[in-house]
């Protein structure tokens, strides 16, 4: 076995190998870039190495320098995670003529895999089903439309050198397949450095189901079930699930037998992923082979208790699998739920800064969290905005679903915006409750996009009880304070009025309420009277706490609270509710204040991230129409096209090419 291995990757893969390295008693070397200098993989390895500047082209995607930190550091072995130099056969190549192993599969499987219309005749060949499309490289955007044409809309348009949704795009009629080819070719060219894009007959009503595969050097090739990845944006997985609840035993099975075939007929090794588009009909088609651990792993740990990361580097050292196709079984269900620094209500545009508050859930039997963060870390917008992967595991797929809700309910995250709401309302579907999913899911139920509508039905009494309990703790304890005249403390009284403030509204609350006494550091509970409802609190909460755990009516609730300059802002499954509580008179003086409307701003075009200003398309002057592209800003590898909601005319142009842009700063004007 190996004494030290190189982790080529950051953030939370790099965490990920790092803690099944440390259980097998192997040494790790982190590698990092400037702007990870601080990053929690380069804490938790035994040694760092700095590789280069912050963007990934000059770091993490250098090959010498990998191999540079290998020989400095007498690292035996390289994991490389997924993305950057996972899928790279030059990387692979590079490693074995300095005689240093790669975890993870031979260039010959990379090569043949890694190229999608490569990958498609090997899998034709092989026996497994395979998409209608055009598997030739495209020339240019004429060519690009005869094909659409003839392979008949919809099609999809794929980088061939692709992963992660990045250049990828749905046309559905020739228009759309000029601009999704310029696009694609554009995204692939400076995310892959290869811009070559196919096309194929894309499957209306699709899901997204792959199966894991793991194979040795002895001849033994296996499959671990499959994971249902249908919930996706932007072709980027949101949530996925193992086992599939569309998939039976004889599909399984199916698809289980020709992912295998497909890693046999290249020779593969290590852990690899089968991608399939499966139809309402259980029809399936393969899409593409990942030669690399998923992001998605720990849902296939969760179920087959195994570690697909222990496994990788055993093979990789020559080591047999400690089992056969036979052994492999499916325990209860999995469910994993990607944290991202992303604002769900301004179309999940990235979100960069510090994480100025950062508790994950507590981890245990039912919840896992894989992170590449800490409290005063930073999202960097050279990388991808992923904060964590949050898991939960339990006994069957509705228990693993309120498993989730409770633990996105207790992921407490300041500092940048986050898509925790997006997913618990997700959670909250019907549709998703009764597994009735497909690659549509997002833009079918979301048609105009996320909004606080999409969340889950909200009934203020519990959070207005909570908030007037925490509250008159508060007062409580400010009225004890020391020097007072005997006979002359403060009288506290049994009745708050809670102000509920929403979309520019404000719901007053009378509510009634008797603590339990004695409580010096916090509350153990207490009895209130919302209107008519009367809601028993039970809790340890204490003074200053984020979290407040405990029980109402008898049910577990965890609800995230923040004392702000006047009142409370909660959150609670998805919503956030902005409280004041006052006393009868306060809230009798606080009727009479001003409302300050916010400026008019819709004279600008602002940036919508902070990013960098790729193109601006307009000038001073210009007459422009309802969706001319106005400019493009580039954000987390991903290109974002500002278009003119109405007509118009530009009155002055602020940025230029090439400018670093912060949220909301000013692009254009308008007269």
């Amino acid at each position: 076995m190996f004494k030290k291995i190189l982790i080529a990757n950051r953030g939370e893969i790099a965490c990920r190998v790092i803690k099944t390295a440390r259980k097998m008693g192997i040494q790790t070397v982190a590698v990092y870039s400037d702007a990870d200098r601080n990053a929690l993989h380069v804490e938790m390895a035994d040694e760092a190495v700095h590789i280069g500047d912050s963007p990934a082209a000059k770091s993490y995607l250098i090959i010498d320098r990998i191999i540079k930190a290998c020989k400095q550091t007498k690292a035996e072995a390289v994991h490389p995670g997924y993305g950057f130099l996972s899928e790279n056969k030059e990387f692979q190549k590079a490693l074995a003529k300095e005689k240093i192993v790669f975890i993870g599969p031979d260039a010959k499987a990379i090569e043949a895999m890694g190229d999608k219309i490569t990958s498609k005749k090997l899998a034709d060949k092989a026996g497994v089903s395979t998409v209608p499309g055009f598997m030739g490289v495209i020339k240019d955007t004429a060519h690009a439309k005869k094909i659409a044409a003839e392979v008949g809309f919809p099609v999809m348009l794929k980088a061939s050198a692709g992963g992660g949704g990045k250049g990828m795009r749905i046309a559905r009629n020739a228009s759309e397949v000029q601009e999704g080819f310029e696009r694609s070719t554009s995204e692939a060219k400076s995310s892959f450095g290869d811009d070559r894009v196919f096309i194929e007959k894309y499957i209306e009503q699709p899901r997204h189901i792959e199966i894991q595969v793991l194979a040795d050097r002895h001849g033994n090739t296996i499959y671990l079930g499959e994971r249902e990845c249908s919930i996706q944006r932007r072709h980027q997985k949101v949530i996925e699930e193992a086992p599939s609840p569309f998939i039976d035993a004889k599909t399984r099975k199916a698809m289980g037998e020709q992912a295998v075939a497909l890693a046999k007929a290249v020779d593969y090794v290590s852990a690899g992923t089968v991608e399939f588009i499966v139809d309402a009909k259980k029809n399936f088609y393969f899409l593409e082979m990942n030669t690399r651990l998923q992001v998605e792993h720990p849902v296939t740990e969760l179920v087959t208790g195994l570690d697909l990361v222990e496994l990788m580097i055993r093979v990789a050292a020559g080591e047999k699998l400690p089992l056969k196709q036979a052994g492999v079984k499916l325990n209860g269900w999995a469910l994993e739920s990607r944290i991202y620094a992303e604002d769900p209500y301004r179309n999940f545009l990235p979100s960069t800064g510090r994480l100025v508050r950062y508790i994950p859930p507590v981890e245990g039997k039912h919840v896992r969290v894989d992170t590449g963060v800490q409290q005063g870390g930073e999202i960097s917008v050279f990388y991808d905005p992923m904060i964590a992967k949050l898991c939960t595991w339990a006994k069957d797929r509705k228990a693993a679903t309120a498993q989730m809700r409770a633990a996105l309910d207790a992921y407490y995250i300041r500092g940048v915006s986050h898509n925790i709401p997006f997913l618990a309302s997700v959670m909250s579907k019907k549709r998703f409750e009764d597994g009735r999913l497909s690659t549509n899911f997002i833009a079918e139920e979301y048609p105009d996009g996320f909004s606080e509508a999409d969340l889950p039905a909200q009934e203020p009494t519990t959070l207005i009880a909570v908030a007037a309990l925490v509250h008159d703790a508060y007062a409580r304890r400010v009225a004890k304070i020391s020097g007072q005249i005997p006979g002359h403390g403060r009288i506290m009284p049994d009745t708050w009025t809670v102000v509920v403030k929403h979309n520019g509204k404000k719901d007053e609350y009378p509510v009634w309420i008797a603590p339990k006494q004695d409580e010096s550091d916090g509350i153990g509970g207490g009895t209130a009277k919302v209107g008519k409802k009367t809601v028993q609190v039970k809790s340890d909460w204490t003074f200053g706490a984020p979290l407040f755990i405990g029980e109402v009516n008898g049910k577990p609730i965890t609800i995230q609270i923040d004392r702000e300059p006047v009142g409370y802002r909660v959150f609670h499954d998805g919503a956030q509710l902005d409280l004041d509580v006052y006393t009868a008179r306060q809230a009798e003086l606080a009727r009479l204040m001003l409302h300050k409307p916010p400026p008019d701003l819709t004279k600008f075009l602002l940036s919508p991230m902070p990013g960098l200003l790729v193109s601006v398309a307009a000038k001073e002057g210009q007459e422009i129409k309802a969706g001319e592209t106005l400019a493009i800003v580039e954000a987390m590898k991903m290109e974002n096209v500002l278009k003119a909601e109405r007509d118009g005319v530009v009155k002055k142009v602020y940025e230029t090419n090439g400018a670093s842009l912060a949220v909301d700063q000013m692009i254009l004007e308008f007269e």
